[in-house]
C-alpha cells in the first residue's frame, strides 16, 4: 500500500479553524454524501472517520444554527472528541462541552440551553431524554461514533427514535471501521439509527492508499505445560460430569467439556420449557447450568490467560458460597474435591503461562532488535492485565489501561488517570501498554510498533479495531497467541472466518449501493417524508458556495393532527408523571415509559423507594434475584428500605419481578413465604409480582394513571405521612429546593451542620460539597436572595 503520495493542504471551509484539518481527498467525498442524507460512514481504523461527522456539523452549524450531538460510546472517546472539535471549530472553546456522568443532571441541564456542540456518552443522553432534561428539536446534527453498537437496548436505538420524531431539522451520521459481521447486521444498525445510505471507503481505494500501509499479522501457537494441563483436566472432569446429568434430563445431546455457547444456550431454553410446563426437574437442571457457565468460564482463564487469574477466579467463587443465600450451582462447585485440587495445584503453581514469556520474547525484539518505541498488549482479562503488567514491568516500562467501573478485587481506572496514562504514551513515557477492551473503540491511541493479542478475540469487528492501532504511518505488526488445542484455537478460525466475511461484505455494499440504498429506502418511513427531508438538507459542495444567512424553520402548523387529538381526549388529557429513581435506569422500563403518550418521567435521587406515582404510593421495586440478595443479605435491608415507605408513604408496595422465587436459591420455600407474610402483615406492605420489565411498565403506568386521573393524586418524593423528626424536616427544607433533593440535602447538612448555614453559604462553598454544581449552588443562592413575588 501507500502507492500513491498525499495531496498536501488544509481544508478551507466556513466555521474549520485555519490549517488544523488535512485535506484528503476521501473524507471530503464522504463528508459530501453525510451532509446530504442519514449516513453511514465505513473508514478503516485510524483515517479519521472523526473528521468526516466535523465537516458535517460545522457545514449544518453554518447553514442552519441549532446545536450538534455527538455520541460515543466511551467516556475517554468523549473527552478525546470534545478536545478535537475545541481544536478544529471556529467556535468557543466553552460552547463545545462534555457530558458524562461526571457532570451532574442540574448541570447538564443548564448547558445544554447554551451549549453549541455536546459531546456525550449515550447513557447520560438516554437518562436526559427519559427526565425531560434536554429536548433534541435544535438538534441539526447527530453522529453516533461506534455506530456497530446500536442493536439490542442499548441507548443509540433509543436516542435515534427521539431524534428522528422531534428534531426540527434532523440529520444522522454513523461512523464505524466494522459497522456488522454480515449484511444483515449492517441493515439493522442502518434500520435502528434511521440511516437512508452507506458510504464506504476501504483500504483498496486509491484515494484512501496513499494513507496506509500493510500490517503483517502473526498467528503463534504455544504449547501448555503439564501443571496447565492438570489443572484444565480437573475442570473437565467436573463439566462432564455435569453435562451427563444434563443429558439425563434430556437437554444435553453430548458432555464434550468443549461444549459451545450455542448449545449451552439451547440447553438453557429447554430447561425453561421444563418450568414453564410444571416440570420440576427443570430447577435442578437450571442450577446444573448455572454451573457449568461458571466451571466453563475457569476452564477457559486457566487455558487461555494465566493461572493467577484462575486462582482469583475461584477466590471469588469461594467468597460467593461463604455469603448468605448463595447460590446452589457455586456451593456444589467450590465443594467438589475436584475443583478443591484444582485451586490446590493453580496455588501451587510457581510458573506463568506460556503467553507470559512468548509476550515478553516479542517486545523485546519490537523495542531492542527492531528499534520500535512502543507496544500495545490487549487481553480479554482485567484479572490478566494485572498480572501481565506486573510481570512486563519486570523488564520494560509498562502500564495497565481498564476500564473505570471497580470489579471484585480489581479496581478501575478514574478517567483522569485513564487520560493521563494515554498522553504518557503518547509522549513515549514508556513502552507497553496492557489494555482490555476499553482501548480497541476509536481512541486516539498513537501509532505502535507492534499490536500484541494474548489471545484471539470470535468477532471480526473486535480484531479490526485492535489491529487499527498500527500500520496508519508505516507498515505494522500484529503478533496473535494462542494455546494449543484449546478456545483460542476455535476463536482463531472464527475471527479470520468473519473477518473474511465482513471485508466480502464491505466490498460488495460498495459495488452494490444502489441495491443496498433500495433495501434501506423499503424500511424508510415514506417516500414523500424522505423526499421533504432531502430538500431541506444541502450537500456539502453546496454549502461552499452558501452566504452567511441561515436558514430560518418554518413556522409549524399548530392544529393537532387526528392522533393528538385521540391522545388529548383520553383520560381527561391530563399528562400523569412518574417520579423515577435515576439510578433505577439500567432497567429498561424508564424509557419505556417515556415512550407513552400522556406520560412524563422526572428523575430524583429517592431517597425511598424506586418509583413515586402519587402522594401515598411508592413502589419498591425487586427482581426475584435482588429480593432474595436483600432478604437474605447480613444487613437485612429490604427491612430496613420497607421501614422507611411505611414511615412517608400510606400505600407502600413491593414489587417482585421474575418466575421461580422459591426455586432460586438453596433456601427453603417456607423461610421465603414467612418473609412474605412479614412485609403485608407486619408492615402492611402490598407485595405484587409481574413476570417482566414489560410487564412492570404496564403495571406502573396503571397505577399511576388510577391515583393521578381518577383520584387527583399528585406524585411527591416526600410523601403524604406527617410527624417527622427534626433531621427529616431539616432535609425536607432544603430537599425542596430544586435539582437538590433528599440525598444531596443530606450531603449539605453533614457539611454545613445547621440549615442556617447551608442558607447563608457563598457559591464557591456550596460548590465544595460532593453533588453540588455551579447550577444547583447558583439555584440555592437564589432561593435564598430573591424577593417574594407570588405568581
Amino acid at each position: 500500500m501507500a502507492t500513491s503520495e498525499p495531496v498536501a493542504g488544509y481544508v478551507d471551509r466556513p466555521g474549520i479553524t485555519p490549517e488544523t484539518i488535512e485535506r484528503r481527498a476521501y473524507q471530503l467525498e464522504l463528508a459530501a454524501v453525510a451532509a446530504e442524507t442519514h449516513t453511514l460512514v465505513c473508514l478503516p481504523t485510524g483515517l479519521g472517520k472523526t473528521t468526516v461527522s466535523l465537516l458535517v456539523t460545522a457545514a449544518r452549524l453554518h447553514t442552519h444554527g441549532g446545536k450538534s450531538l455527538m455520541l460515543a460510546p466511551t467516556r475517554p472517546l468523549v473527552e478525546q472528541h470534545a478536545a478535537f472539535y475545541r481544536e478544529a471549530l471556529t467556535i468557543d472553546d466553552d460552547e463545545v462541552v462534555v457530558f458524562t456522568g461526571d457532570v451532574s443532571p442540574a448541570d447538564r441541564a443548564s448547558y445544554w440551553e447554551t451549549a453549541t456542540v455536546i459531546v456525550a456518552t449515550p447513557q447520560v443522553i438516554e437518562n436526559d431524554l427519559i427526565g425531560g432534561r434536554v429536548e433534541l428539536d435544535e438538534v441539526v446534527h447527530l453522529t453516533f461514533d461506534e455506530c456497530h453498537r446500536a442493536s439490542g437496548s442499548y441507548p443509540y436505538t433509543f436516542i435515534a427514535e427521539r431524534y428522528h420524531a422531534t428534531a426540527d431539522r434532523p440529520l444522522v451520521t454513523g461512523m464505524s471501521a466494522s459497522p456488522g459481521d454480515d449484511k444483515e447486521a449492517i441493515l439493522q444498525v442502518c434500520e435502528n439509527l434511521g440511516i437512508d445510505e452507506i458510504a464506504v471507503k476501504t483500504d483498496e481505494d486509491d484515494d484512501v492508499d496513499a494513507y496506509t500501509y500493510d500490517t503483517e499479522v502473526e498467528w503463534e501457537t504455544l504449547e501448555l505445560p503439564d501443571e496447565i494441563v492438570a489443572i484444565r483436566d480437573e475442570i473437565s472432569a467436573v463439566i462432564e460430569e455435569r453435562l451427563e446429568e444434563l443429558k439425563r434430563l434430556g437437554v444435553a445431546g453430548a458432555t464434550d467439556p468443549a461444549v459451545s455457547q450455542r448449545d449451552l444456550n439451547r440447553m438453557r431454553g429447554k430447561l425453561q420449557s421444563m418450568i414453564d410446563g410444571g416440570n420440576q426437574d427443570g430447577y435442578r437442571g437450571m442450577s446444573l447450568h448455572a454451573e457449568v457457565m461458571k466451571l466453563k468460564r475457569a476452564l477457559e482463564i486457566a487455558e487461555t490467560q494465566s493461572v493467577a487469574a484462575v486462582s482469583r477466579y475461584f477466590e471469588r467463587q469461594r467468597e460467593d458460597a461463604r455469603s448468605a443465600g448463595a447460590s446452589k450451582a457455586t456451593q456444589r462447585l467450590v465443594s467438589d474435591p475436584r475443583i478443591k485440587r484444582a485451586i490446590d495445584r493453580a496455588a501451587a503453581f510457581d510458573g506463568t503461562h506460556p503467553k507470559f514469556s512468548r509476550a515478553r520474547i516479542r517486545i523485546a525484539q519490537t523495542l531492542g532488535i527492531e528499534g520500535g518505541d512502543r507496544v500495545i498488549v490487549f487481553t480479554e482479562s482485567r484479572d490478566t492485565a494485572e498480572v501481565l503488567t506486573e510481570f512486563l514491568d519486570q523488564s520494560f516500562d509498562a502500564r495497565r489501561f481498564v476500564g473505570q467501573n471497580d470489579r471484585e478485587g480489581s479496581d478501575g481506572m478514574t478517567q483522569r488517570e485513564q487520560r493521563d496514562v494515554l498522553d504518557a504514551f503518547r509522549a513515549n513515557e514508556f513502552d507497553v501498554l496492557v489494555s482490555t477492551s476499553v482501548a480497541e473503540e476509536g481512541l486516539d491511541v498513537p501509532e505502535v510498533d507492534l499490536v500484541l493479542f494474548f489471545e484471539p478475540v470470535p468477532t471480526a469487528i473486535r480484531a479490526i479495531q485492535r489491529r487499527g492501532r498500527t500500520g496508519r504511518h508505516a507498515p505494522g505488526k500484529v503478533v496473535v497467541l494462542l494455546a494449543e488445542d484449546t478456545r483460542d484455537e476455535a476463536y482463531f478460525w472464527i475471527s479470520r472466518r468473519r473477518e473474511r466475511e465482513m471485508a466480502d461484505e464491505l466490498r460488495t455494499l460498495k459495488a452494490m449501493e444502489t441495491d443496498i440504498e433500495a433495501a434501506l429506502e423499503d424500511n424508510s418511513p415514506t417516500t414523500e417524508t424522505k423526499s421533504a427531508r432531502e430538500e431541506t438538507q444541502p450537500s456539502l459542495a453546496a454549502f461552499d458556495a452558501a452566504d452567511d444567512d441561515r436558514d430560518e424553520p418554518a413556522e409549524a402548523d399548530e392544529s393537532p393532527t387526528d392522533d393528538e387529538a385521540v391522545v388529548a381526549s383520553a383520560g381527561g388529557g391530563e399528562e400523569i408523571e412518574i417520579v423515577a429513581d435515576q439510578r433505577e435506569l439500567d432497567a429498561t422500563i424508564g424509557r419505556e415509559l417515556s415512550r407513552r403518550d400522556g406520560v412524563s418521567v422526572r428523575l430524583e435521587t429517592l431517597a425511598v423507594g424506586d418509583y413515586v406515582l402519587s402522594d401515598r404510593v411508592v413502589i419498591e421495586r425487586k427482581t426475584v434475584e435482588d429480593f432474595l440478595d436483600t432478604l437474605l443479605g447480613e444487613d437485612r435491608s429490604l427491612f430496613t428500605q420497607i421501614r422507611a415507605m411505611v414511615e412517608h408513604y400510606d400505600r407502600p408496595v413491593v414489587l417482585v419481578e421474575g418466575d421461580d422465587l422459591l426455586g432460586q436459591r438453596d433456601v427453603h420455600p417456607n423461610a421465603i413465604r414467612g418473609a412474605l407474610a412479614s412485609l403485608v402483615v407486619d408492615f402492611g406492605v402490598s407485595v405484587l409480582f409481574t413476570a417482566d420489565q414489560t410487564d412492570t411498565t404496564e403495571l406502573l403506568a396503571i397505577i399511576a394513571d388510577r391515583e393521578q386521573r381518577e383520584r387527583n393524586r399528585s406524585p411527591s418524593v416526600h410523601g403524604e405521612k406527617g410527624g417527622r423528626t427534626l433531621a427529616e424536616q431539616q432535609e425536607y427544607l432544603l430537599a425542596a429546593i430544586t435539582d437538590v433533593g433528599i440525598v444531596t440535602a443530606r450531603s449539605l447538612l453533614e457539611a454545613f451542620d445547621t440549615v442556617e448555614n447551608v442558607m447563608t453559604a457563598d457559591e464557591t462553598a456550596l460548590c465544595d460539597v460532593e453533588g453540588i454544581g455551579e447550577v444547583t449552588a447558583a439555584r440555592i443562592r437564589e432561593v435564598v436572595t430573591a424577593p417574594y413575588e407570588p405568581s
